[in-house]
């Protein structure tokens, strides 16, 4: 099927739907947020469900931005389709207060991976890989409910910093894909082990749910120059260090109707004290991060808007930079550098519920508009060159088709102008174009 067959089969599938119930008015799968955890009405004794989501994009550029061509990315067309998550979620009430929360996520199909420090071989890597992928163990908790203004979790959970991981399900953003915006710097989903506490106080217009949390650092071991911090996310051996843990805090505003507005912290004092091996920065001195985030979201019957702001710091960048480009070829992590000192992005998106505004019968769609910056090179140390390639200035537009109110069609063009801050106007790089499709779903399937 050619672009333009795929763009006609778009609308066609679009304009064939009938007249479902509004999207939203079902209960989804719980984002595990402070609020969501608390509202235990929704089943007796324990509910089962989850989300996917399938994507087919047509590109016009290649797969390597940094082949060493000056113009940036080559002009080519190439087309790509994949599952990129399959989630299963479990909820179950020992009783009113005890509840274990579960969720198992299969990424692009799977994956048998390993990977191994043999100390007693001088501290060398072993990895085997027997197919593309990732199954990870996204969330596994207890949770004891005292009173909504105090609860407390432990065992595995999101880690609430920015608007996509702290509501990360597809319904919750309009594009095929998660808002780059925030995945080009951050984990996605980030997932750690440790405790949290959580509630909510004030009622109506002075409504506030927080989440305060001790979780495994990062690793700066996987920190580079294209991703920022995103490698950094424990996870490939049997246990996370623990050296120097993160604290994160997160407030979410709620006392207008339709509006949600929170702010998220993150912290972590030595991010080198985690790393695999000791020796790693022992003569650099500390490498610590901090991360805040800002986001919101105001919806009624008419129009859904959305928008994030990320702004992070790493200290001591610049040797941090020149210890990684001596890491073993062996290890997992990407030796890519210089890594910057701060990095950042934004976003905003808005849509419009066209059912609101056409009298009769018609589907749930939504058309939006998306624009995005996002820097992981935003500012180096001392006389790091930040490479260009990674400054994008990015805008999307779509629609987004809720056939049943948990089952979403989508489709999307992206424009993205590489080397960039403008809003408008050409970057230093060739642009990059695509058209996607995708279908995603959520809900829970079961409860007793």
């Amino acid at each position: 099927m050619n672009y333009k067959s795929f763009v006609t089969f778009a609308i066609a599938l679009a304009l064939s739907a009938g007249s479902p119930a509004e999207a939203g008015t079902t209960t989804t799968v719980s984002e595990k947020s402070a609020a969501a955890a608390a509202d235990t009405s929704g089943y007796h004794r324990f509910r089962f469900g989850g989300y996917g989501e399938m994507v087919a994009s047509f590109k016009d550029y290649g797969i390597n931005r940094f082949a060493g061509t000056s113009s940036g990315n080559t002009r080519t067309h190439r087309n790509t389709i994949s599952i990129p998550r399959f989630v299963l979620a479990f909820d179950y009430k020992f009783n009113s207060k005890w509840i274990l929360g579960a969720e198992i996520e299969f990424e692009s199909g799977g994956t048998g991976s390993a990977v191994e420090l043999e100390n007693s071989e001088n501290g060398e890597y072993e990895t085997e890989i027997e197919k593309g992928g990732e199954v990870a163990l996204e969330q596994f908790h207890i949770t004891r409910l005292i009173v909504p203004q105090f609860n407390i979790r432990a065992g595995h959970m999101i880690v609430p910093i920015g608007l996509t991981n702290a509501h990360h399900e597809p319904i919750n953003f309009f594009g095929t894909v998660r808002p780059q915006s925030e995945t080009s710097l951050l984990p996605s989903t980030w997932h750690e082990t440790g405790i949290q506490f959580f509630g909510s106080f004030g009622r109506k217009a002075t409504r506030f749910d927080y989440q305060l949390m001790v979780v495994a650092g990062l690793n700066a071991n996987g920190f580079n120059r294209d991703e920022w911090i995103s490698g950094g996310k424990q996870g490939f051996f049997e246990h996370d260090n623990f050296t120097s843990p993160a604290y994160v805090a997160r407030i979410d505003y709620s006392g207008v109707p339709g509006l949600r507005t929170g702010v998220s912290f993150y912290y972590c004092r030595d991010a080198g004290s985690n790393s695999d091996k000791e020796h790693t920065y022992s003569s650099i001195g500390r490498i610590p991060v901090a991360i805040g985030t800002w986001d919101a979201q105001y919806k009624n019957r008419f129009i859904t808007a959305r928008a994030n702001l990320t702004y992070g710091y790493i200290g001591n960048a610049a040797a941090l930079s020149d210890a990684n480009r001596l890491l073993s070829n062996k290890s997992p992590y990407s030796r890519l550098i210089p890594i910057a000192k701060n990095a950042l992005s934004y976003g905003a998106e808005a849509g419009v519920n066209l059912r609101s505004l056409i009298k009769g019968r018609f589907p749930t769609i939504y058309p939006y508009a998306r624009y995005e910056y996002y820097n992981p090179q935003y500012r180096g140390q001392g006389r790091a060159t930040m490479d260009r390639r990674l400054e994008v200035s990015q805008w999307q537009i779509g629609a987004n088709w809720f056939a049943l109110p948990n089952l979403v069609v989508k489709a999307d063009y992206t424009t993205r102008q590489v080397g960039t801050a403008k809003v408008f106007g050409k970057g230093l790089y060739n642009s990059e174009n695509e058209f996607s499709i995708g279908v995603a779903y959520i809900g829970w399937f079961i409860r007793k």
